[in-house]
């Protein structure tokens, strides 16, 4: 089997549509469909259904995507253990974040890498921390950095560093002018609320419950999966919310927001390396492994599941 034609019936399989992988590759769309067609024709089965504009795997589609990705990822770790060989550090490397994780803190650390490895090229994927596990288990992203510590037990998870969740009203808000405010203060306010899934939304559920409350206590005006658009709907007062204090801090510097703390409960979380268990690591991924691992004097101890 041709490499390139698993490639690009990853990509095309992966993205869900030809022009799509077309322009992922940099490649004609009719290019794509003829090689799909060549491997088609070379395995003796149909692996993608065509949908108008659109392209979903078939069931034979998706058992060969998952063969793909792990001969994907072989190619790419013989490349870069040869590149290594030679004293050379080159490749691609795809790293999954959750979105505290994936907007605000792996962007620096990724620079940073490519400083010191100026020949390799980073892909970051950011979904919700139960996304980005799923795609370390499945091949699809060799490292991840999380806000919530991943189900999977083929998943080995190390903790990098704590993050504080803080009150977060506009920057004319009564409150802006405080310190810190009571849990009977907040159930007073329209509350805006990540989605299920997120790292915050199972932080802070998971801080209510240790002094027996839930969220059905508060007024939840909107659960929002974003946390710029949480941030910009909380500057348009549709309410306030906890959020990160690493995600704010640029706003509330400016006083476009306000952080106050919360005095009565302390909603804090973990920030997790995740990588998986049996997979082999690239040297790549071994050596972005390595790197965060470093730049986190304050790490707690490491941990896994």
């Amino acid at each position: 089997m041709d490499l390139r034609r698993i490639e690009i019936f990853a990509k095309v399989a992966e993205l869900g549509s030809f022009s799509r992988a077309a322009e992922a590759l940099f490649l004609t769309q009719p290019t794509i469909s003829e090689h799909i067609r060549a491997l088609e024709d070379e395995l003796g089965v149909q692996l993608l259904d065509r949908l108008g504009r659109g392209a979903a795997p078939t069931r034979a589609g998706e058992l060969m995507l998952g063969y793909a990705r792990r001969m994907l990822t072989l190619a790419r770790e013989a490349r870069q253990a040869l590149d290594q060989f030679q004293g050379r550090m080159s490749g691609q490397l795809v790293v999954g974040g959750s979105t505290i994780p994936g907007e605000y803190l792996l962007p620096g650390l990724i620079g940073q890498f490519r400083t010191k490895y100026p020949d390799i090229s980073i892909s970051l994927l950011i979904g919700s921390s139960r996304q980005v596990a799923t795609w370390v288990d499945d091949g699809r992203a060799e490292v991840g950095v999380v806000g919530a510590r991943p189900g999977p037990r083929t998943l080995l998870a190390r903790e990098l560093m704590v993050d504080e969740l803080v009150v977060v009203v506009p920057g004319d808000h009564p409150w802006a002018g405080r310190k810190s405010v009571t849990l009977a203060d907040v159930k007073g306010e329209p509350l805006i609320v990540r989605e299920q899934g997120s790292g915050s939304r199972e932080a802070l559920e998971n801080a209510l419950g240790e002094v027996s409350a839930d969220l059905s206590a508060f007024r939840v005006v909107s659960e929002i999966g974003s946390t710029q658009a949480i941030k910009q709907a909380v500057r348009s007062g549709v309410g306030i919310t906890l959020m990160s204090r690493r995600a704010v801090e640029d706003e509330c510097r400016a006083r476009l927001l306000a952080c106050v703390k919360l005095k009565d409960l302390k909603v804090s979380r973990s920030f997790y390396l995740v990588i998986h268990r049996e997979r082999s690591r690239s040297p790549l991924a071994q050596a972005f492994v390595e790197f965060v691992e470093s730049q986190m004097p304050e790490r707690a101890s490491q941990g896994h599941q």
